[in-house]
Protein backbone atom coordinates (compact mmCIF):
# COMPACT_ATOMS: atom_id res chain seq x y z
CA UNK A 1 0.00 0.00 0.00
CA UNK A 2 1.52 3.47 -1.08
CA UNK A 3 2.72 6.09 1.72
CA UNK A 4 -0.34 8.36 1.92
CA UNK A 5 0.09 12.18 0.42
CA UNK A 6 -0.40 13.50 4.46
CA UNK A 7 -0.42 11.77 7.83
CA UNK A 8 -2.47 12.47 10.94
CA UNK A 9 0.66 13.97 12.29
CA UNK A 10 1.44 16.12 9.48
CA UNK A 11 -2.48 17.94 10.06
CA UNK A 12 -1.42 18.00 13.95
CA UNK A 13 1.25 19.50 12.98
CA UNK A 14 -0.09 22.17 10.81
CA UNK A 15 -3.32 22.71 12.85
CA UNK A 16 -2.58 20.78 16.44
CA UNK A 17 -1.68 24.36 18.55
CA UNK A 18 -4.66 26.00 16.53
CA UNK A 19 -6.96 23.25 17.21
CA UNK A 20 -5.60 22.60 21.26
CA UNK A 21 -5.84 26.88 21.59
CA UNK A 22 -9.93 26.70 20.52
CA UNK A 23 -10.75 23.47 22.76
CA UNK A 24 -9.14 24.29 25.86
CA UNK A 25 -12.45 23.90 27.37
CA UNK A 26 -13.54 20.12 26.53
CA UNK A 27 -9.68 18.73 25.68
CA UNK A 28 -8.67 17.10 28.44
CA UNK A 29 -5.03 16.01 29.62
CA UNK A 30 -5.77 12.16 28.14
CA UNK A 31 -6.69 14.37 24.49
CA UNK A 32 -3.13 16.10 24.58
CA UNK A 33 -1.55 13.17 25.77
CA UNK A 34 -2.82 11.46 22.99
CA UNK A 35 -1.51 14.00 20.01
CA UNK A 36 1.70 14.82 21.54
CA UNK A 37 2.37 10.94 21.40
CA UNK A 38 0.79 10.61 17.73
CA UNK A 39 3.31 13.72 17.06
CA UNK A 40 6.47 11.80 18.28
CA UNK A 41 6.08 8.60 16.72
CA UNK A 42 8.78 7.27 14.52
CA UNK A 43 10.69 10.39 14.92
CA UNK A 44 13.90 10.97 16.07
CA UNK A 45 12.17 12.08 19.18
CA UNK A 46 11.65 8.78 20.23
CA UNK A 47 14.59 6.87 19.32
CA UNK A 48 15.46 4.39 16.96
CA UNK A 49 16.84 1.06 16.25
CA UNK A 50 18.55 -0.50 13.68
CA UNK A 51 16.79 -3.36 11.80
CA UNK A 52 19.04 -6.01 10.48
CA UNK A 53 18.50 -9.43 7.68
CA UNK A 54 20.04 -12.51 9.42
CA UNK A 55 20.12 -14.12 5.77
CA UNK A 56 21.83 -11.14 3.50
CA UNK A 57 22.56 -8.74 6.38
CA UNK A 58 21.06 -5.63 5.24
CA UNK A 59 20.73 -3.01 7.63
CA UNK A 60 18.20 -0.78 7.54
CA UNK A 61 17.90 2.13 10.66
CA UNK A 62 14.08 2.67 11.59
CA UNK A 63 12.28 5.22 14.36
CA UNK A 64 10.78 3.95 17.24
CA UNK A 65 7.19 4.39 17.59
CA UNK A 66 5.08 5.58 20.12
CA UNK A 67 2.42 2.59 20.55
CA UNK A 68 -0.35 4.54 22.12
CA UNK A 69 -3.51 2.69 21.32
CA UNK A 70 -5.04 5.64 18.78
CA UNK A 71 -2.41 5.75 16.58
CA UNK A 72 -2.49 4.84 13.19
CA UNK A 73 0.50 4.60 12.35
CA UNK A 74 1.47 1.76 14.59
CA UNK A 75 -1.67 -0.04 15.37
CA UNK A 76 -2.46 -0.74 11.53
CA UNK A 77 -1.04 -4.30 12.21
CA UNK A 78 -2.38 -4.97 15.58
CA UNK A 79 -5.72 -3.48 14.48
CA UNK A 80 -6.29 -5.67 11.61
CA UNK A 81 -5.15 -8.67 12.89
CA UNK A 82 -7.73 -8.27 16.30
CA UNK A 83 -10.59 -7.51 13.26
CA UNK A 84 -9.56 -11.23 11.79
CA UNK A 85 -9.45 -13.11 14.99
CA UNK A 86 -12.67 -11.53 15.67
CA UNK A 87 -13.85 -12.54 12.02
CA UNK A 88 -13.35 -15.87 12.63
CA UNK A 89 -15.09 -16.23 16.01
CA UNK A 90 -18.40 -15.17 14.65
CA UNK A 91 -21.53 -17.36 14.52
CA UNK A 92 -23.63 -17.39 11.22
CA UNK A 93 -25.66 -14.91 12.42
CA UNK A 94 -26.91 -11.14 12.46
CA UNK A 95 -24.99 -8.85 14.76
CA UNK A 96 -25.68 -5.71 16.07
CA UNK A 97 -22.99 -3.58 17.13
CA UNK A 98 -24.84 -0.75 20.28
CA UNK A 99 -22.84 1.82 21.97
CA UNK A 100 -23.70 3.30 24.95
CA UNK A 101 -22.00 6.88 26.12
CA UNK A 102 -21.33 8.75 29.09
CA UNK A 103 -22.09 12.50 29.04
CA UNK A 104 -18.89 14.32 28.94
CA UNK A 105 -19.66 15.69 32.26
CA UNK A 106 -19.37 12.44 33.72
CA UNK A 107 -15.74 11.93 33.28
CA UNK A 108 -13.87 13.57 35.79
CA UNK A 109 -16.57 11.74 38.31
CA UNK A 110 -15.51 8.58 36.22
CA UNK A 111 -11.95 9.11 36.63
CA UNK A 112 -12.13 9.17 40.35
CA UNK A 113 -14.86 6.83 40.72
CA UNK A 114 -14.08 4.14 38.06
CA UNK A 115 -15.47 0.81 39.74
CA UNK A 116 -18.97 2.49 40.62
CA UNK A 117 -19.23 4.75 37.48
CA UNK A 118 -18.58 2.29 34.64
CA UNK A 119 -20.30 -0.99 36.72
CA UNK A 120 -23.24 1.34 36.42
CA UNK A 121 -22.83 2.36 33.07
CA UNK A 122 -22.37 -1.75 32.18
CA UNK A 123 -25.47 -2.89 34.62
CA UNK A 124 -27.79 0.38 32.67
CA UNK A 125 -26.68 -0.64 28.78
CA UNK A 126 -27.12 -4.71 29.51
CA UNK A 127 -30.80 -3.62 31.40
CA UNK A 128 -31.28 -1.69 28.24
CA UNK A 129 -30.43 -3.92 25.66
CA UNK A 130 -32.35 -7.32 27.75
CA UNK A 131 -35.67 -4.84 28.25
CA UNK A 132 -36.07 -3.48 24.57
CA UNK A 133 -35.51 -6.78 23.20
CA UNK A 134 -37.79 -8.70 25.10
CA UNK A 135 -40.47 -6.26 24.00
CA UNK A 136 -42.50 -7.55 21.32
CA UNK A 137 -42.71 -4.57 19.22
CA UNK A 138 -38.73 -4.74 18.78
CA UNK A 139 -37.75 -8.03 18.82
CA UNK A 140 -39.90 -10.30 21.90
CA UNK A 141 -36.57 -12.61 22.22
CA UNK A 142 -34.16 -13.22 24.68
CA UNK A 143 -31.10 -11.99 23.54
CA UNK A 144 -27.06 -12.71 23.95
CA UNK A 145 -24.53 -10.27 24.38
CA UNK A 146 -21.38 -8.79 25.70
CA UNK A 147 -19.77 -5.81 26.39
CA UNK A 148 -16.57 -4.07 26.02
CA UNK A 149 -15.86 -0.94 28.37
CA UNK A 150 -13.60 1.48 26.48
CA UNK A 151 -12.31 4.30 28.05
CA UNK A 152 -9.93 6.84 27.18
CA UNK A 153 -7.15 6.07 29.89
CA UNK A 154 -7.11 2.21 29.18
Amino acid sequence: MPRPTFELADIIRVAGPAFMDASRGWLTWLHVKVLRAILRCRTVLLGGHVDACSSCGYQAISYNSCRNRHCPRCQTQAREQWIAARTRDLLPVRYAHVVFTMHHGLVPLALHNKREIYGLLLRASAETLLQVARDPRHLGAEIGFFSILHTWNQ
